[in-house]
């Protein structure tokens, strides 16, 4: 009987341990299941890849994607980095250009012979590349400079398409501003002060040039010269005339959704990202009332905006090969799949950088114009995007501030400005 049972226990334990051998299936999967993690810091289309991932995984059901977004007034940035620091990093995560790329450079796979690298729009690669070796793939492309209500200038007298140069520019937002109170406006622009990213953004009017409007050569740069500080200087100092006060306290949320979107406002530095608000808010919104003006900067017979891929997936290699492949796939898939191509220009509303796209399909004016500009070659780089780690938060956000507040001279701001650039750089 002794013998029996010590004959059970040894077979019982045999089988416990080829039952947890078989369950442990290593980091990223669970068995047969391969799961994988997303950090997403695209707050306005968070719903979007929520259903681009549930769709993927009906299609692979030995696949779990869990998704993290973190943006919208959050520190996404620190919020990353706290992942890698804590060993909790993500398989797939955005990059914000070559500082990014070059951060993460270690966790970063060669994407270049991914499908969706190979039909990315010649050049739309660059913000990820180092070395050669692209390390992102393109999110989509992203452009901004004023966004306006066109409804308010028509209602004020103004032909948007009249507007071509730095004066008219002037004039127009005088003429508003001059009607405000039959406009029912509370103030000409709503310029979100309160917003690192958006000051950084708007700053890129202005460097873009002085860096030949190169995403290498921005990155490259030792010095920051603003050779066009004084146009920087004359639009800071318009809009924050005619600006909802108080601008410092000013937030994205407020400057978009409650002011703009609600009429209060005729103008705000934004982008085509703030579609699918709008759209939530005013279903006609974007395909009736949204227009865009450019920058003139260099001169005043060619206006500009900035306009390119803001961001890319990166893909961290640092991971079970299982989960790295499946990584992969999930972005070809999204990108170049007839499903995923719809859908990024239907419902996330993206301006594809990518080819093989109807880009008839895409539905509002605003982001047809930017696509035409971008491709016509009337538009700046994403520079700020290549500015020294830390830059824009830490030294050209609170220095900026400081100047709308009328605590430093602009003369002090361009003299700060230049110096913490090389230091960091």
């Amino acid at each position: 009987m002794r013998r029996r049972l010590i004959g059970l226990f040894f077979i019982l334990t045999v089988f416990l341990l080829i039952g947890a051998a078989c369950s442990s299936g290593g980091e990223g999967t669970n068995g047969d299941q391969v799961e994988l993690s997303i950090f997403n810091i695209k707050v306005e289309t968070k719903d979007q890849l929520e259903g681009m991932i549930a769709k993927y995984e009906e299609e692979n059901p030995d696949v779990k994607i869990n998704l993290t977004t973190v943006g919208g007034g959050q520190d996404a940035t620190s919020a990353l980095q706290a992942k890698f620091s804590s060993n909790d990093e993500p398989n797939i995560f955005l990059l914000g250009g070559l500082s990014d790329a070059a951060k993460y450079q270690d966790y970063l796979i060669d994407v270049s012979e991914m499908e969706s690298a190979k039909t990315a729009i010649d050049g739309t690669l660059e913000g990820a590349t180092l070395d050669g070796t692209p390390y992102g793939i393109p999110l989509n492309i992203e452009g901004y400079s004023w966004m306006i209500n066109k409804d308010i200038f028509n209602q004020a007298g103004i032909d948007p398409e009249s507007i071509g140069s730095y004066q008219d520019f002037v004039e127009a937002v005088e003429t508003i501003d001059s009607q405000k109170e039959e406009l029912g406006l509370e103030s000409v622009f709503a310029f979100s002060g309160k917003e690192d990213w958006v000051v950084s953004q708007f700053s890129s009017h202005f460097t873009s040039p002085e860096f030949n409007n190169s995403v290498i050569d921005a990155y490259a740069s030792e010095e920051l010269e603003l050779e066009y500080g004084s146009r920087m200087q004359e639009y800071t100092d318009l809009f924050n005339q005619y600006n909802a006060q108080p601008i410092l306290s000013l937030d994205y949320s407020t400057s978009v959704e409650e002011m703009f979107a609600g009429g209060q406002v005729a103008i705000i530095h934004q982008g085509n990202w703030i579609i699918p608000s709008l759209d939530s808010l005013d279903e006609s919104f974007a395909s009736e009332k949204l227009g865009i003006l450019p920058m003139y900067v260099e001169d005043d017979s060619e206006g500009k905006i900035i306009a390119g891929p803001s961001w890319f997936w990166g893909i961290n290699g640092d991971k079970e090969e299982a989960s790295v492949e499946e990584s992969k796939k999930f972005m070809d898939w999204m990108y170049t799949s007839d499903y995923g191509k719809e859908k990024i220009i239907s419902d996330f509303k993206y301006i594809p950088a990518h080819e093989g796209y109807d880009t008839d399909a895409i539905a509002d004016d605003v982001s047809k114009t930017i696509y035409e500009m971008l491709m016509n070659g009337e538009t700046g780089i994403w520079a700020n995007n290549q500015y020294p780690d830390g830059f824009f938060s830490t030294a050209l956000f609170p220095d900026f501030q400081r100047y709308l507040n009328g605590d430093i001279t602009w003369e002090d701001f361009e003299e700060v400005t230049k110096e913490n650039y090389s230091k960091m750089r």
